[in-house]
């Protein structure tokens, strides 16, 4: 990216897609992960590449629930950790809560590869998947999950979500918590708190209200969390894109 001024209007899309590019090439994301990373930036266009008020509003209910939470968990996938694998570390040190290898498409090698990946970016405690702890609803290799982790949370994140999951965590009595630059896909529509954006800008953000409101007392949160439609976010996100403005 040397060659790329930061003041280049499409610097931070250049940066990202070679992030993913090197995450294909070092066994961290796989290549179907590149074209659902094309979708997003697609409607990252039609929301101005900028937080907008609605995903602000997502953030900061997202903090109060991860803060709330009594076992919160971060779940990873390929393409997360090739984005901001030093955001979503900090986030595990700040909550405390320990990130969660888990993927779609099954391979033990590039489980161990975002493991060790996150681990090299400062994390304290990757779990990984097992076949001591299965989610239920779900069929797919996104079941496997680690009995300490995801199966015990009552809070999960999950940025780059896969809606078959995110419902079945749901499902399970669980609140989720994602980053979606889609707002009428089935993760945006089931989750608790939907945060329609780029997630390279809205972990920044969330990591400044986790910080902000840990100050705050557990009332507060709950107050922030009981005033919160998600709804209502998606379809102020949908109006955006729909406008163009």
């Amino acid at each position: 990216m040397s060659e790329v001024p930061a003041s280049h209007p499409r610097y931070l899309s250049l940066k990202l897609r070679e992030a993913m590019v090197a995450g294909v090439e070092k066994g961290i994301t796989s290549v179907h992960g590149l074209i659902a990373h094309g979708r997003g930036e697609a409607l990252d266009y039609l929301i101005g590449e900028a937080s907008q008020s609605f995903a602000l509003e997502a953030i900061r209910v997202a903090a109060a629930l991860l803060l709330r939470a009594t076992h919160p968990v971060i779940s990873v996938n390929g393409n997360a950790a090739a984005m901001v694998p030093a955001e979503l570390t900090a986030l595990g040190r700040l909550l405390p809560a320990p990130l969660e290898v888990n993927i779609f498409h099954a391979s033990q090698l590039r489980e161990q590869a975002i493991g060790d990946h996150l681990l090299a970016h400062g994390a304290h405690t990757v779990l990984m998947p097992t076949d001591q702890a299965l989610l239920s609803f779900i069929e797919s290799n996104r079941r496997f999950v680690h009995p300490e982790g995801i199966f015990r949370a009552d809070v999960v994140f999950v940025p780059l979500e896969d809606g078959d999951r995110c419902q079945a965590l749901r499902r399970m009595g669980k609140e989720v918590v994602t980053v979606d630059l889609n707002p009428l896909s089935r993760t945006a529509r089931t989750a608790s708190a939907t945060i329609v954006d780029n997630l390279a800008r809205a972990m920044p953000l969330l990591l400044a209200a986790v910080a902000q409101l840990r100050q705050e007392s557990a009332g507060t949160w709950q107050e922030i969390i009981s005033g919160y439609d998600n709804h209502a976010v998606l379809r102020a996100a949908e109006a955006r894109i729909r406008s163009g403005a």
